[in-house]
């Protein structure tokens, strides 16, 4: 329900502002896009051509400008950056948390770096480096090293009159880290207990340790399972000597997961989250036309395991009007079990210990609806084409597919797993091309034994 209101509002805010915008009537574009939020802003730019898209990129507040780049994809990024120069860049970005900067300044052009470096105090350049030293798609890039940390060894007065010095905190903060003289991990106490507890109370005694850290080199992946079993609204990061380095918000996470969803959705398709919605031409063939010429061979192996049966089709043309439902049928069927792979994987739900159990499952539920589908099918074609043998063919090629539709889906995610492929891009192509060639071999190869005989 949520999810639908978000969108109906994008598509009415995108509806104002494209009649405001073909009015000619600027004032009320700006006024509407300065009273959304910087992720709001970034999804209506995605959702404008380029033309309209330069407009009101230009009506921005100058201060959104850092937070709406971290909000769209990058492509529409590389767009949006072209059109600004080093001077509006720099003042768009300067203000960023280090995590939302690292995220940006390898899109950034060199010349552009080094004057976002020279506007840096010497402690951010440090921290800005010390993310960038990470991988992408870990803790260490996730996390923002801005942290509050606080002694064991000291009393809640003491650690209140150290805030209000501070004068301010990091967004998201609550809770402070405790650590040892080694900067070295202890625990952690919520601002509530700061609040709700007598000023002498010594820290040691308010320490909260059952909170686990995550370890700086930890996928992304993970980190958003942790948060999402745990509940977590923030957790801190520390190396292999147990030094905290820095932080994770659950706004990162929140962006992890969304990614992870687009993901799923798009490379099911070869597409890109980050691929412009209105990317040029050229570009945009450039990018599909790999996966569908993968696509187009697989079609070619399969159309040659049909040409194997061309004397029978011609002495059965029945044959010619059943294949799409065994092929069809059988590529619905593996894409169901694709998906739950997919998503297993993503989530490490699934894994050696648990494969058997998950494939046995699997075949079982393709046994029962082959049976029962293929038993409805086989009747329908018996009363179409008065055969009740070429019922039988149908129904045997069906349950056959849905076998081989169980099988693909749960091996071959785990087997492009296992040679650092992508299961959601590749999956799915060679799904289509197990269920099309082996589906039209069963139904091809049952019909001549069958009915030929």
């Amino acid at each position: 329900m949520a999810e639908a209101v978000r969108h109906d509002k994008t598509a009415r805010q995108l509806r104002l502002l494209s009649d405001a915008l073909d009015s000619g009537r600027l004032g009320p574009v700006r006024r509407l896009v300065n009273t959304l939020s910087p992720a709001e802003i970034g999804n209506l730019l995605e959702s404008l051509p380029p033309a309209k898209r330069t407009v009101v990129w230009g009506l921005v507040d100058a201060e959104d400008d850092g937070e709406v780049l971290v909000h769209v994809g990058d492509e529409v990024r590389e767009g949006l950056l072209a059109d600004m120069d080093t001077d509006e860049i720099v003042a768009a970005v300067e203000d960023l948390d280090i995590d939302d900067l690292a995220d940006l300044v390898e899109d950034l052009p060199d010349t552009v770096i080094d004057e976002v470096l020279k506007s840096m105090d010497r402690e951010n350049r440090e921290r800005l480096e010390q993310v960038l030293s990470y991988p992408e798609d870990t803790a260490g890039r996730l996390m923002n090293p801005d942290v509050v940390t606080v002694r064991a060894d000291t009393t809640i007065d003491v650690v209140l009159r150290y805030l209000r010095l501070r004068g301010e905190l990091p967004e998201h903060t609550d809770h402070l880290y405790v650590v040892s003289r080694r900067h070295q991990y202890l625990g952690r106490i919520a601002l509530a207990a700061l609040l709700t507890h007598e000023p002498g109370t010594p820290i040691n005694k308010l320490i909260d340790d059952e909170q686990a850290a995550i370890d700086v080199d930890e996928s992304a992946n993970e980190v958003a399972r942790q948060f999402s079993d745990h509940d977590w609204l923030s957790a801190p990061v520390v190396d292999e000597n147990n030094i905290l380095l820095g932080r994770i918000t659950i706004d990162d996470v929140v962006d992890i997961i969304r990614d992870q969803a687009e993901h799923q959705a798009l490379s099911a398709a070869g597409l890109d989250e980050d691929d412009d919605m209105f990317s040029p031409v050229p570009r945009a063939v450039r990018r599909r036309v790999v996966w569908l010429a993968v696509n187009m061979v697989t079609a070619f192996i399969a159309s040659s395991v049909v040409g194997q049966f061309e004397d029978t089709i011609e002495k059965i043309v029945a044959l010619a009007v059943l294949m799409p439902i065994v092929a069809g049928m059988g590529g619905n069927a593996g894409t169901q079990v694709l998906a739950l792979m997919v998503r297993g994987l993503a989530l490490g739900q699934v894994g050696a210990s648990n494969v058997r159990t998950l494939l046995w499952k699997e075949i079982r539920v393709a046994l029962s609806n082959g049976l029962m589908l293929g038993s409805i099918v086989g009747g329908v074609a018996w009363l179409w084409f008065h055969d009740p043998r070429l019922g039988l063919v149908i129904g045997s090629a069906l349950t056959i597919n849905f076998c081989v539709a169980a099988l693909t889906g749960v091996l071959a995610p785990l087997t492009l797993k296992r040679l650092n492929l992508d299961p959601a891009l590749a999956g799915g192509v060679i799904l289509t091309a197990m269920t099309d060639t082996l589906g039209f071999l069963s139904f091809l190869g049952l019909a001549t034994l069958i009915l030929l005989r």
